[in-house]
């Protein structure tokens, strides 16, 4: 039988999450994309909190009359800058399941432009 196209991403995300892990010297950059916005946190595995998040529905980014893959490196950069006041400058990088490429690769091009490494 078919997996549905939700059933796929999960069976993905979840391979994904056996292998990447943060921590709150290395934190999980976890991407979520929905159909309008796009959210990203830096996640702290071990003890189970965020550590810093952004979105595309802040007030800052969505002024920007821009289109959702130069929303999405926006989102990146915030969330590097923000991220780098809080002296992380090295994250695992978890595309939740979506392919890389479009919104997920702009975001990630976007925090490595604000000084993230992964």
């Amino acid at each position: 039988m078919k997996l549905t196209k939700k059933q796929r991403r999960t069976r993905i995300k979840n391979r994904i999450r056996k292998i990447v892990s943060g921590t709150d010297k290395q934190p999980r950059l976890s991407v979520f994309r929905s159909n309008k916005e796009i959210y990203a946190q830096l996640i702290d595995d071990v003890t189970g909190s965020t550590l810093a998040a952004c979105s595309s529905s802040e007030k800052e980014i969505s002024k920007s009359k821009s289109n959702k893959i130069e929303t999405a490196a926006l989102v990146g950069k915030k969330l590097a800058e923000k991220a780098v006041t809080k002296g992380i400058k090295q994250v695992s990088f978890d595309r939740s399941g979506y392919l890389y490429h479009g919104r997920v690769k702009s975001l990630a091009d976007g925090a490595r432009e604000g000084g993230l490494k992964f």
